[in-house]
């Protein structure tokens, strides 16, 4: 081969070398990223109003005001005098209107009829929201990879809590009962707080893009994540024993606090003659354990914040902070609640105030496992 100068020009002409090869983690995002997280807050944002409006429903007893399930045909409201007279007729059969309600105008049923059917209503929008964005997006064929079925798992969740919710309430339609199963409840709000949580993680998810999560990944401090998962667990937990409370209107059976009735430990914390339903029957033990929860619960989102302190990246030790602060106001928010008998607007705080501690639980988690890498000047790496 001849000897070539170290200067020597190349022919411009000779083919070029071939790109070297990248691997995953330097691909172009794929997807619209960014329009699924939108649609994805649109349907966050419906339904924390859902969960506030169902709370609002229950607290002023229209649960159950509608005595059918009719997904399709009750979108409307009734439309004349002679279907608002049916529709009341149907509630004047079931033992909540002889019992509680007797002698209700045709005013007063209007109005708790119209806060179940709005809470209906907006179940029904949340779905058609789901179903055409995912359609539209499928149709352009912009889901990024691997999150069709996490995008149709949403909705068939949501399919399932309006089944639910019906079966909840027809657990108050019969018999004696003046208001919906407590268990039922806790099952309805536990499974909206599910849904909320997976949308919340999934649009976390999407704020980044796939390459960044990966070597996030590789930062991720295994430890703190672990914590911040049982936290989150412990979380869930508390909010499930506080729909117990509010399914048997435990939060105004004790309006004192520290102390119960004066007592630290009530003295009516057991009922023979339900046995093992005091956990769930029994206002005494219902509030005294939701309180214990309460206490435990920050106790350990304490520990996990001292875990946290230690985390060599500022963002995540403040989203950890964010937290506790969260914590430390939805406690007191709970004894206000307690102290004032759990009035309509201090009650729909506080279970806006689990919404919030919820969602920067799992925030503060994620950034334990995705953290954000800052430089030394604090700016984003």
């Amino acid at each position: 081969m001849a000897k070539r100068a170290i200067f020597q020009e190349v022919d411009a002409s000779a083919p070029k070398a071939a790109p070297a090869a990248t691997g995953a983690i330097d691909a172009r995002p794929r997807g619209a990223r960014g329009a699924i997280r939108a649609w994805l807050v649109v349907l966050f944002v419906m339904l924390v109003a859902m969960i506030a409006l169902g709370g609002a429903t229950r607290l002023t007893g229209s649960g159950l005001s509608i005595t059918e399930w009719r997904p399709v045909t009750g979108t409307l409201p009734p439309l004349s005098a002679e279907a608002w007279q049916r529709e009341f007729d149907l509630y004047r059969q079931i033992p909540q209107y002889e019992l509680v309600n007797r002698g209700m105008s045709m005013a007063e049923f209007r109005t708790i009829y119209y806060w179940e059917w709005a809470h209906r209503l907006l179940g029904r929008a949340i779905g058609l929201v789901w179903a055409l964005g995912l359609a539209w997006f499928a149709f352009r064929r912009q889901i990024p990879p691997g999150w069709t079925p996490r995008l149709l798992g949403i909705g068939l969740l949501g399919g399932l809590q309006g089944a639910i919710g019906w079966w909840m309430v027809s657990s108050g339609l019969g018999g004696e009962a003046v208001r919906v199963a407590s268990t039922r409840l806790a099952i309805h709000l536990g499974l909206a707080f599910a849904i909320l949580g997976l949308i919340a993680w999934y649009v976390m998810q999407l704020s980044r893009s796939e390459a960044e999560l990966m070597r996030a990944r590789r930062a991720g401090e295994a430890k703190l994540f672990s914590m911040s998962t049982g936290l989150m667990h412990f979380a869930f937990l508390q909010i499930l024993i506080g729909a117990l409370v509010a399914g048997i209107d435990a939060g105004r059976t004790y309006t004192g606090w520290p102390r119960m009735g004066g007592e630290w430990i009530p003295s009516a914390i057991w009922m023979a003659e339900l046995g093992w339903r005091n956990v769930i029957e029994n206002p005494a033990l219902v509030q005294f354990t939701h309180r214990m929860a309460g206490y435990l619960l920050a106790i350990f989102a304490v520990i996990v914040w001292l875990r946290a302190r230690r985390s060599p990246h500022p963002v995540t030790r403040g989203a950890f902070s964010v937290m506790l602060a969260a914590m430390g106001l939805q406690i007191l928010l709970g004894i206000f609640n307690v102290i004032h008998a759990s009035p309509l607007a201090l009650a729909l705080t506080h279970q806006a105030g689990a919404v919030a501690l919820f969602v920067l639980i799992l925030r503060a988690r994620h950034h334990a496992r995705y953290p954000i890498e800052t430089s030394l000047r604090g700016t984003r790496a």
